[in-house]
C-alpha cells in the first residue's frame, strides 16, 4: 500500500497540467509501482523499468527511434518543475515564453508558435497531451502538473502517431492511473515569499471491477514584484487543481476510464516592468524620455532587479480550465482498439496595464476569452508477424469567443498625440476613447493517420507513416470605437477618398480604429514520414528519419492592417500553411552494464511559408499579427547522457546546439531602432528618401530584410545537468538514505523580438538548484531545497512597448527561493 504525503516546497504544484486535461493514459493501466529515481532526459532508473508510450505502445526510451526526453514524476517533484515553464529547465531543446497565460508560447528546437501576442486563429506546432487528450489552448501549459507519473518531450514532427498534427514536437504527459491496490500520496511544502503547497492523491478499488483515483493540489505564493502604485506584491501564485478518475475493468481485455478535472488560477498578475529604453527613429519629442518629462513622470526604478513597478491599472489573471474524457480500450483479434472522447473548456478573465507605467495612458487592455473543445480519436494498434501498425482517426472541433476592450485614459493625449498638435494638450480628446472587440472563431479538423513497422531483418526495420488532414476555420472580427461621451468614431470619406473627419476624430482614429471583417480558411493536406532503424547490438541503436509535414494555415483574429479609409486589407486576414521538410538521424547507446546511457541526435528542419509574428510599433497600429516569411530553418545537435554506477550515485547532462534562423524574409517588420520615422513614398509606394541611421530620428524603411537572422526565443546553446548522491542510514528500524541533489541549467543569449533588435536580446544565464534530505523505506521523505541558489538576476522575456517611444519592458525571473518539503507514502 502506498500513500504519499508530499509536502513539496518551492516546487510549485506538479498538479494541473494533468488536471488541466482529463485523459486516458496512453499506456496499459497497471497497478502503479512506487516512484523510482530517474535521470532527467534519458529517463534511466536503477532497475531500467521506465517505459514510454511515444509510439502508442510500452517500450523503453532507448528502443524508440526518435529524439525523446523523459522526465520521471519524482524528478519533477524534487526539482520544482511544476509546469511546462519549469520543465524547460530540465529539457534544453524546449523553449517557453509567457507574459500571461494567454500570451504564452511553447517551442521545440526554436519552432512551434510565434512568441508574443496569442492569435486565436493560429495553431501551435507543439502538441500538449495529457493521457492522450490534446490541449488546444497553450494557456494550459501554465497550469500545475497534477499527479504526474512521467513526461515525454518528443522532438520533431509527430502527425503520423498523434491525434492533432504537430510539426515541432509533442509533450506527452502521463498521469498516475487508478489502481486495484490501495495507495495514496501527499506532500506539503513551505518556503520564503509566503510559499505554501499541498498535494494529495488516493487510489483504490470500489469493487473487483471498479477502481477510483482522486488527486488535488493547492499552491500559493506572494508576488515577486512590488507595485509602488498601491503597495501590492504582484505576479503571485494562487492555483487550485482537482482531478478524479474512475476505472471500470470488466475483464482482462476491456477497460473503461472516465476522468474529470478542474483547475483554477486567480493571482494578482501579470505585470511587466521597465527594463530600459532605446533610441528609435521617432522625433525626439515623441520618445520616452521627452514624453515622461512632459508629464513629470519618473519610473520608480530603472533597475529591473529592484523588482518595483507602478502600474496603475487593475491586474487580474483569472484562468480556469477543465473537462471530461472517456477512454475505452479493448483487446481484439486485430489488435488493441482505443477510443478517446473528450470535452475541454477554458475561461480566461484578465486585466492588464498595457502602457506598463504609472500614467493613465491605456487604462484597460483586456481580452476575456472562452473556449469549448471537443475531440474524438479512434486508434487500432497491433502486430502480425513482421508487421506492426498504428491506424487512427481524429476529429476536433473548437469554438472560441473573445470580447476584448481597450480604453485610453487622461494622460493619453499628451503621450500619444504629436506635441506639435494643439490637441495633445486636450485630455478629453482621448480620455475614455474605447474599442470594444467581439471576436468569434470556429475550428474544425479531421484526420486519418497511421504508422507501420516492417521488420525487414533481425534488428532492422522500416517505419513509414502517413496523415491525411482537413482543416476548416471561420473567423469574425468586429471592433467598435466610441469616444469618451459614447459617440461612435468611424472613418468618413468623400467619393474621392478624401477624409471628412474632424481633427479630433483623426487623432482618435490614429489611436483606435474601428474594423470589421469575416475570414475563412480551409485546406486538405497530405503528409508522410519514413524512419529506418537498426540495432547494431542490443545496446546500440541507430535511426534516420525523413518527414514531409505541414502546419495548417489560419486567420488573423487580432485585426489586420487597413488602408487610409480604414478598410481592412483582407489579403492579410488569412495565413498560408507552413510546408515542412524534416531530416534527423541519431544513435542511442548504453554501456557499462547499462549503467551509462549516451544518445546523440542531429536534425535539420526546413520551413516554407513560415508563420512569423509581425509587430508594428507605431501609434494606433496593430501590436501584432501573423504573416508568412518565405523560408525558415532550424538545425542542430542534441546530446542526452546519464550515468548511474550504483543506487548511491547518479549524474546526468543534456545539451543542445540549435541554429534557428530566417532563411528568407525580405519584407519583415523593422526593429524599433529602425521604426517610427517618416516614410515618404511615391505613387508606386516606393520610399523617396534615404532611411536614417538606426536610432536616429528621421526616415524609416518600409520594411527590413532579416534573412539569416535568429528566430525569436531560441538560444544557440542550452544545457541541463544534475547529480544526486546518498548514504544508507537506519531510520526508525527501516532502511533509509541521506541524500544531496543538484540540478542546473544554462541557456545562451536569445532574441525576444520577432525582428531581432539591439534592445531585446536576453542575456544568457545559468541557474542552480540544491536539495538535501532524508528518505526511508517506511514511506517518508523530508528535504530542504533552494532554487536559483546563487540568486542570479535574469530576464524571462522582453517586449517592445507600442508607440515607438523606445520603452522596453520585461518579465524578470524568480529570485532565490528556499523552503522544505515533507512527503509521506503508505
Amino acid at each position: 500500500m502506498t500513500f504519499t504525503v508530499r509536502l513539496l516546497g518551492g516546487a510549485a504544484p506538479l498538479a494541473l497540467l494533468a488536471a488541466a486535461n482529463p485523459a486516458f493514459a496512453a499506456a496499459d493501466v497497471t497497478p502503479a509501482a512506487a516512484d523510482q529515481t530517474t535521470s532527467a532526459g534519458t529517463g534511466q532508473s536503477d532497475n531500467d523499468t521506465i517505459v514510454v508510450t511515444a509510439r502508442r505502445r510500452a517500450e523503453t526510451a532507448q528502443d524508440v527511434p526518435l529524439a525523446i526526453s523523459v522526465v520521471g514524476g519524482d524528478h519533477i517533484d524534487n526539482t520544482g518543475a511544476f509546469n511546462v515553464g519549469r520543465l524547460q529547465q530540465l529539457t534544453p531543446t524546449l523553449q517557453f515564453t509567457s507574459t500571461n497565460p494567454r500570451n504564452t508560447s511553447v517551442n521545440i528546437r526554436g519552432i512551434g508558435a510565434p512568441i508574443g501576442l496569442t492569435n486565436d486563429g493560429i495553431e501551435q506546432g507543439v502538441g500538449i497531451y495529457v493521457d492522450d487528450v490534446y490541449m488546444a489552448r497553450v494557456a494550459s501549459s501554465t497550469f500545475d502538473f497534477l499527479d504526474v507519473k512521467q513526461i515525454e518531450v518528443l522532438r520533431g514532427p509527430q502527425g503520423t502517431l498523434y491525434g492533432k498534427n504537430t510539426t515541432a514536437g509533442a509533450i506527452n504527459i502521463t498521469s498516475r492511473q487508478p489502481t486495484f491496490d490501495f495507495e495514496g500520496r501527499a506532500e506539503a511544502s513551505v518556503g520564503n515569499l509566503g510559499f505554501t503547497q499541498f498535494k494529495a492523491a488516493v487510489s483504490g478499488p470500489l469493487s473487483e471491477t471498479v477502481a477510483v483515483r482522486v488527486a488535488g493540489s493547492l499552491t500559493n505564493r506572494n508576488g515577486t514584484l512590488l507595485n509602488a502604485f498601491n503597495g501590492h506584491k504582484v505576479n503571485e501564485q494562487d492555483n487550485l487543481g482537482l482531478r478524479a478518475q474512475v476505472l471500470f475493468k470488466p475483464s482482462s481485455s476491456v477497460e473503461v476510464t472516465l476522468a474529470g478535472d478542474f483547475s483554477r488560477q486567480n493571482p494578482e498578475c501579470c505585470a511587466q516592468l521597465y527594463v530600459r529604453t532605446g533610441a528609435t527613429q521617432r522625433p525626439l519629442a515623441r520618445q520616452y524620455d521627452a514624453l515622461a518629462a512632459a508629464q513629470g513622470y519618473v519610473v520608480p526604478s530603472t533597475n529591473p532587479y529592484d523588482r518595483i513597478t507602478d502600474v496603475d491599472a487593475t491586474l487580474r489573471a483569472k484562468n480556469q480550465i477543465g473537462g471530461v474524457s472517456l477512454r475505452v480500450k479493448a483487446e481484439t483479434g486485430l489488435g488493441t482498439f482505443t477510443s478517446i472522447t473528450a470535452w475541454r473548456t477554458w475561461d480566461w478573465d484578465p486585466s492588464n496595464d498595457r502602457d506598463f507605467i504609472g500614467l493613465p495612458i491605456t487604462t484597460k487592455s483586456n481580452n476575456p476569452s472562452k473556449q469549448d473543445q471537443y475531440t474524438q480519436e479512434f486508434r487500432l494498434s497491433g502486430e502480425k508477424g513482421k508487421l506492426g501498425y498504428v491506424l487512427g482517426a481524429f476529429g476536433f472541433y473548437q469554438k472560441i469567443q473573445t470580447n476584448g476592450i481597450q480604453q485610453q485614459g487622461s494622460a493619453a493625449s499628451k503621450w500619444l498625440i504629436n506635441p506639435t498638435n494643439p490637441l495633445s494638450n486636450v485630455p478629453a480628446v482621448l480620455d475614455g476613447l474605447t474599442a470594444n472587440n467581439d471576436i468569434r472563431f470556429t475550428n474544425t479538423s479531421a484526420a486519418l493517420f497511421g504508422k507501420l513497422t516492417w521488420k525487414v531483418a533481425d534488428g532492422f526495420s522500416i517505419q513509414p507513416g502517413f496523415r491525411l488532414n482537413y482543416d476548416k476555420k471561420n473567423g469574425d472580427y468586429n471592433s467598435v470605437v466610441t469616444d469618451g461621451q459614447g459617440n461612435l468614431v468611424v472613418f468618413e470619406v468623400d467619393s474621392t477618398g478624401k477624409s471628412l473627419n474632424s481633427n479630433e476624430e483623426k487623432a482618435q482614429l490614429a489611436v483606435l480604429a474601428p474594423q470589421a471583417f469575416i475570414a475563412k480558411f480551409s485546406d486538405w493536406n497530405f503528409s508522410y514520414d519514413v524512419t529506418a532503424s537498426y540495432d547494431v547490438t542490443p545496446d546500440i541503436h541507430l535511426y534516420a528519419t525523413y518527414a514531409k509535414s505541414f502546419k495548417t494555415g489560419g486567420i488573423n483574429l487580432n485585426g489586420v492592417p487597413a488602408d487610409t479609409a480604414g478598410v481592412p486589407l483582407l489579403a492579410l486576414a488569412t495565413v498560408k500553411p507552413e510546408s515542412v521538410n524534416h531530416y534527423e538521424a541519431g544513435i542511442k547507446t548504453q554501456f557499462l552494464d547499462r549503467k551509462a546511457t549516451f544518445n546523440v541526435a542531429i536534425f535539420r528542419t526546413e520551413i516554407g511559408n513560415y508563420q512569423a509574428q509581425v509587430s508594428n510599433y507605431t501609434v494606433g497600429a496593430l501590436r501584432g499579427y501573423l504573416a508568412n516569411a518565405d523560408k525558415a530553418r532550424t538545425q542542430g545537435v542534441e546530446v542526452d547522457w546519464s550515468y548511474r554506477p550504483s543506487e548511491r550515485f547518479n549524474v546526468y547532462g543534456n545539451g543542445a546546439f540549435t541554429d534557428a534562423t530566417y532563411r528568407k524574409f525580405t519584407n519583415a517588420p523593422c526593429p524599433p531602432e529602425l521604426s517610427g520615422g517618416s516614410q515618404p513614398v511615391d505613387a508606386n509606394g516606393n520610399l523617396t528618401a534615404t532611411p536614417s541611421a538606426p536610432g536616429t530620428p528621421g526616415v524609416s524603411p518600409l520594411s527590413c530584410d532579416i534573412s539569416g537572422q535568429r528566430l525569436p526565443g531560441v538560444s544557440r546553446w542550452s544545457a541541463s545537468f544534475g547529480a544526486e548522491a546518498n548514504l544508507p542510514v537506519n531510520l526508525l528500524g527501516k532502511d533509509g538514505q541521506v541524500y544531496l541533489g543538484f540540478d542546473g541549467n544554462y541557456r545562451s543569449s536569445w532574441s525576444s523580438n520577432p525582428s531581432p533588435s539591439a534592445y531585446t536580446w536576453v542575456k544568457g544565464y545559468a541557474l542552480s538548484n540544491f536539495r538535501l534530505g532524508v528518505r526511508s523505506d517506511a514511506g517518508f521523505d523530508i528535504f530542504g531545497w533552494v532554487r536559483n541558489a546563487f540568486d542570479v538576476n535574469y530576464i524571462d522575456q522582453l517586449s517592445v512597448a507600442s508607440g515607438n517611444t523606445g520603452l522596453i519592458v520585461g518579465n524578470v525571473g524568480d529570485p532565490r527561493t528556499w523552503g522544505a518539503t515533507v512527503k509521506l507514502t503508505f
